[in-house]
């Protein structure tokens, strides 16, 4: 199984997942067989210079992805992995490491369009211009990164 996973830097296991998949700098594609990582490959997004609804999913299909990971994406992104028969799952978060722990763990939910796309319909970009659909992604962004310190402060917790 090939697992793409949404990231702001290219260090592999260790980069940190991107918030959102579309305007993500790079994509960590992670070769898994059962609960093994067999490889791991880390591309540029061609697209994140010009970010474009609809043309990134059909990229991370050519790239042979069967499982899409990210903090959050759109609704016609996850209409398009749908129609490609590739899983998206939302939330992820922290490194692409704890990104793929929590899919492989059944942590991660089913993709779902992030609040900034959810009733944008067609003109679901159109903040961007004034800067609302960037504070938008930042606040969800903080939010995600709440919820990941909350678990990560839980688990140190268990460990005593």
């Amino acid at each position: 199984m090939r697992i793409a996973i949404s990231a702001d830097n290219s260090a592999g296991l260790e980069s940190i997942v991107a918030h959102h998949f579309g305007r993500c700098p790079y994509y960590a594609f992670v070769d898994v067989e059962g609960r093994e990582v067999q490889n791991v490959t880390v591309l540029p997004n061609p697209h994140y210079e010009q970010h474009r609804p609809n043309v990134v999913p059909p990229w991370i299909e050519k790239q042979g992805g069967d499982v899409m990971l990210a903090g959050g994406m759109g609704r016609r992104a996850v209409a398009l992995f749908k129609q490609a028969g590739i899983q998206a799952h939302t939330g992820a978060a922290g490194t692409v490491r704890r990104a793929l722990e929590q899919f492989l763990g059944g942590k991660l939910e089913d993709a779902r369009p992030c609040e900034e796309h959810q009733y944008a319909g067609e003109h679901e970009h159109a903040a961007d211009e004034s800067g609302e659909g960037e504070l938008t992604r930042l606040k969800e962004e903080a939010a995600a990164l709440k919820a990941e310190l909350a678990e990560a402060a839980q688990r140190l917790d268990s460990l005593g």
